[in-house]
């Protein structure tokens, strides 16, 4: 079982989310905000981080730069879970520093296949 570390404002979005990878077996804890989600990871490192771009406080990329500046948290996968579906916009978010790339809405037959994608990279690296 993984911890996983869902980062997003939108209720119904982090209820879709936790049923989706709880079904599968993982635990998961939650954060809705920029705030949160630093006390959420200052609390115990997850094994991965699911973060929406746009959330209160400063956005996806200050809780991914907080993850970056920690020694004991930049190695953590961290996958942008985003409405921002354009033509570059997945190329943009990993150039910038995230691991993976999710599109909003998210197809529930293949997300969770490709959190445990990134799950099973992290594990052979250990």
């Amino acid at each position: 079982m993984s911890r996983v570390l869902v980062v997003e404002d939108h209720p119904m979005n982090r209820m879709l989310v936790r049923e989706l990878l709880e079904h599968r077996g993982h635990e998961v804890a939650e954060a809705c905000d920029v705030e949160e989600a630093r006390g959420a990871l200052t609390r115990g490192a997850p094994d991965i981080v699911l973060l929406d771009i746009q959330i209160p406080g400063g956005g996806g990329p200050a809780v991914l730069d907080f993850i970056r500046a920690s020694p004991a948290l930049r190695a953590l996968p961290v996958v942008a879970v985003t409405a921002q579906a354009m033509t570059g916009d997945r190329e943009r978010f990993l150039a910038a520093g995230f691991d993976g790339y999710v599109s909003k809405p998210i197809d529930t037959r293949s997300f969770c296949a490709t959190i445990e994608g990134f799950l099973r990279i992290e594990r052979s690296e250990v």
